[in-house]
């Protein structure tokens, strides 16, 4: 089976305006996040945009991007734009994979894609283990529940996304930004108006949920940080950095 991947990005995000462009070890990180992409070898690696900058920030770097059109509601939509303007009929997933996750582990890309392959699922995602219990009460953080506990092994489906949970709650992990679609479940979901639950909570696999689409969940390695607030941001740079 072929997968792409696509790497939604834009400038105007709520929190933090600019921030695909912000430098770490002198690199943009959408750019940063392509070359990890490139690095998992799955497929091809496109990032979607509805910015010029961006275009230029990675086309400069090495890589692939594609301009959309800028009054997409989810990321969801503006990735199937971008699959259709590619065009390839040879594709049977798509990857998204959010543009501000530089520390997401290459392993745990490719553990995701095989178990979307191995069983052929619709729709599939990572969560990790939920070491800090602050993170329970963290509202920022998304949460998943599945139906059985997360191993290594298994791709148990998603019960519920949500922000707000309880620690005595059974099997709930945090949820990580990566999805992996069938390109017929891609189609099928981005048919559907955003649900009153998608909408409500500001989470869109929600709409997934509510119209019927299953999705399977696979365990992460660890949580990387995804950069949502400036203190985020200095933290994955000083990380990042350090490594180097």
């Amino acid at each position: 089976m072929k997968t792409l991947i696509i790497i939604p990005s834009r400038l105007s995000a709520t929190r933090l305006p600019g921030k695909p462009l912000f430098k770490i070890n002198g690199l943009s990180m959408i750019s940063n996040v392509f070359k990890k992409a490139e690095e998992a070898n799955i497929g091809e690696v496109v990032v979607a945009t509805e910015d010029q900058e961006i275009i230029d920030d990675v086309k400069k770097n090495g890589g692939q991007a594609i301009l959309t059109e800028k009054d997409h509601k989810t990321g969801t939509d503006r990735i199937y734009e971008a699959f259709q303007k590619l065009n390839n009929r040879k594709i049977d997933l798509i990857l998204n994979l959010q543009g501000d996750e530089p520390l997401m582990d290459i392993e745990d890309i490719r553990n995701l894609n095989n178990q979307m392959i191995k069983n052929q699922s619709q729709l599939g995602t990572l969560a990790a283990k939920i070491k800090d219990k602050v993170l329970y009460k963290n509202e920022n953080i998304v949460k998943v529940c599945t139906k059985e506990q997360l191993d290594h092994l298994n791709f148990p489906k998603a019960t519920n996304f949500t922000r707000k949970v309880s620690e005595q709650d059974k099997n709930i992990y945090h949820h990580l930004g990566i999805y992996c679609y069938s390109k017929e479940t891609l189609k099928e979901f981005v048919s559907y108006n955003q649900s009153s639950n998608e909408i409500k909570s500001r989470l869109e696999q929600l709409r997934a949920l509510d119209n019927n689409i299953k999705i399977n969940v696979a365990l992460a390695k660890s949580s990387p940080i995804g950069v949502d607030t400036e203190e985020d941001f200095l933290a994955i740079k000083k990380i990042m950095e350090y490594k180097t």
